[in-house]
């Protein structure tokens, strides 16, 4: 029985052996090897143009705060966007660098961006949000709404 798998990298497996779970048959594997179309081993540690900067998610009593490691940015870069519980940020980097010296000129540019979107519970203060970008870390506090935080416990008497 062949299947059509996705793989962590993005990738797709076409067949499967039976009882080996999610492994690709051996055949399959030799044959996306030797196949430049494929892109299946070639491709798999390159970078395909698109860099997505790594996040930490913490929730505390009255807050989540979301941290994104994003070094080698300025604050101006940015651009952090809340439309329906949709919290996205964004940024892009044009850099262009020209020596011109007697017998020679080099010109160098490159380019970066990412977009980034997450999903906000119901439960936060959307006008109270905040973000702050030091040492290469892009940091938002999200607080929560009251109605959101823990309440404490309490004993119910009987009448």
């Amino acid at each position: 029985m062949s299947n059509l798998v996705l793989t962590k990298n993005g990738n797709i497996v076409r067949s499967i052996q039976p009882g080996l779970g999610n492994f690709p048959a051996w055949t399959s594997f030799i044959d996306d090897l030797f196949k430049e179309e494929s892109g299946y081993i070639k491709n798999a540690d390159f970078n395909k143009g698109i860099t997505l900067p790594k996040v930490n998610i913490k929730e505390s009593v009255d807050s989540y705060t979301l941290e994104m490691a994003v070094p080698g940015f300025k604050k101006s870069d940015f651009v952090i966007d809340l439309e329906n519980e949709n919290l996205t940020i964004s940024a892009d980097i044009k850099t262009e660098e020209e020596e011109t010296k007697e017998d020679y000129t080099r010109k160098e540019f490159g380019y970066s961006s990412f977009k980034r979107t997450f999903i906000l519970p119901e439960t936060v203060e959307e006008d109270k949000i905040e973000a702050a970008y030091t040492d290469g870390i892009l940091s938002l506090n999200i607080p929560k709404k009251e109605e959101a935080k823990p309440k404490p416990a309490r004993t119910i008497k009987i009448s």
